[in-house]
């Protein structure tokens, strides 16, 4: 069987401009992703829509902004959106199953590996997972960001061949193509830099909330775990097929690492760090390019109150995050012995093992490519 393809489509692309459903969008859509499936694809859906299919039925004359309303919003337009989905995808023969989650579901490795088998569970089973946030219990500081992050890890979770996000736009432009007509599309992505996110520009939808900024940190995350990104249009029959398969009327974000384990994903992406230290230039070649531990010697500052099996944030001479691992030593110990040796250290405090940080429980999150252009100048 091949790869599993995550599609992502947001709100602009399902509802009017003013808000609630559009049938014949939601239509072309089953037909793109039943085509795709006919050709032997298992496909994952995350979708948006729930609040600005429901806002309206609640007689909101615009896109609620109180927290309450938006989850009262969520509650009725999660059903109309199911309801609407099922009844395009029974004209191809295709059940649909719904699956809502949260940032604290992927927080609990017991709760998104529940997960991760119910998804499969469906695939087997040859039905269309459905995949959307609990918009009824999520709070705002907590968000996905109109599910462009969620679409990633799910993405990274069942280690998909390609995570294909939908937008109103054909890709990443070095400008803003509505105002400046001599913008030029960017066709491939191989890194992810400060660039390519001032270039992203801000959310440009009044029924969505996420922008091309939003789909940026998702592809970021994705790539990270060994995902390939799509970022562009499907407007025509075929277009989704054209995207799978390299040519498609968006931008490619190519990537070379590989699928990362659960334990990685949570680790980099799901877990709390409870402090962080900053380490010198050795320290973070070593981490990044070197698959090395870390040690005391390469700590330069600690921040933060933290205990052994803690998960921390690293960061570099510059300041930025190269990655977060499970800490063998608590805050107290390590400002001790911060830039010693591994025999002073011994001397002066007992911990169970002398890596701060050991390479096993460790994922960099910084880009290779930068740490290998660093390690050659």
């Amino acid at each position: 069987m091949q790869q599993t393809i995550v599609v992502k489509i947001g709100s602009s692309s399902l509802t009017s401009d003013e808000g609630g459903l559009n049938r014949a969008k939601i239509a072309f859509f089953a037909d793109e992703l039943a085509a795709l499936r006919a050709q032997g694809f298992p496909v994952l859906l995350v979708t948006s829509g729930a609040v600005a299919a429901g806002f309206r039925e609640l007689g909101y004359a615009s896109r609620p902004k109180l927290l309450h309303e938006k989850q009262a919003s969520a509650s009725v337009g999660q059903a109309l959106l199911m309801q609407a989905y099922q009844a395009a995808f029974s004209g191809h023969g295709v059940g649909v199953g719904q699956i809502l989650l949260t940032r604290s579901d992927f927080s609990n490795r017991k709760r998104i590996h529940n997960a991760q088998m119910t998804i499969e569970e469906l695939l087997r089973r040859g039905m269309l997972p459905i995949i959307n946030e609990n918009d009824t219990v999520s709070v705002d500081e907590l968000k996905f960001g109109d599910n462009d992050t969620l679409s990633a890890l799910v993405a990274n979770l069942v280690r998909a061949q390609r995570l294909v996000i939908l937008t109103d736009t054909d890709g990443l432009y070095t400008e803003d193509p509505r105002k400046n007509a001599d913008a030029k599309r960017i066709d491939r992505v191989l890194e992810i830099d400060e660039n390519i996110y001032r270039i992203a520009g801000g959310s440009g939808s009044m029924v969505g909330t996420g922008g091309m900024r939003s789909k940026i940190e998702a592809a970021r995350i994705a790539m990270r775990g060994g995902v390939p990104v799509f970022v562009g249009r499907v407007t025509e029959s075929g277009d989704l097929r054209l995207a799978v398969e390299g040519t498609g009327k968006g931008t490619y974000f190519d990537t070379s690492e590989h699928n990362l384990p659960m334990k990685k994903q949570w680790l980099g992406f799901h877990s709390q760090p409870q402090g962080s230290v900053y380490v010198d230039e050795g320290a973070e070649l070593a981490l990044v390019t070197g698959g090395k531990s870390l040690l005391p010697a390469g700590v330069k500052e600690v921040t933060g109150e933290f205990h052994p099996g803690d998960v921390i944030e690293v960061l570099g001479p510059d300041g930025e995050t190269i990655g977060r691992g499970v800490v063998n030593y608590a805050s107290w110990q390590l400002q001790a012995v911060a830039g010693l040796g591994t025999e002073e250290v011994q001397k002066r405090i007992e911990v169970s093992r002398i890596e701060v940080i050991h390479r096993d429980e460790w994922i960099t999150l910084a880009s290779t490519v930068k740490a290998k252009d660093a390690a050659e100048t």
